[in-house]
């Protein structure tokens, strides 16, 4: 069985900037310029360029993403360093309060 790849998201942002938004290439750079991008980082990027959409959309994307283990930790040191609730940390990285609920009983056993 062939095993799935990533898609190349720093291609795809570098296209789209240079094709559709050359104007946003400046505030992108410093996220395109890492080793590795991780799931914020592909988030952050599509803000950048896209801005915010509207509520219905949100919802509609939200069901479709998927982070990584370090993208997940990030999120949680932040809860912690920041000392927010789950709540909160929803709140702020628009995720369900449950998802925080589930990865910390995950990873902070």
């Amino acid at each position: 069985m062939k095993k799935m790849t990533q898609p190349d998201y720093r291609k795809i942002f570098q296209d789209i900037i240079t094709i559709k938004h050359p104007e946003k290439k400046e505030i992108c750079k410093k996220i395109l310029s890492k080793p590795k991008l991780t799931s914020l980082d592909i988030l952050k990027l599509n803000d950048l360029i896209f801005g915010s959409v509207n509520k219905e959309n949100n919802i509609s994307n939200q069901k479709h993403r998927s982070y990584d283990e370090s993208s997940i930790l990030k999120i949680l040191t932040f809860q912690k360093e920041n000392g927010y609730s789950n709540l909160q940390t929803a709140a702020h990285f628009k995720l369900s309060k449950n998802t925080i609920a589930n990865w910390r009983k995950i990873i902070i056993k």
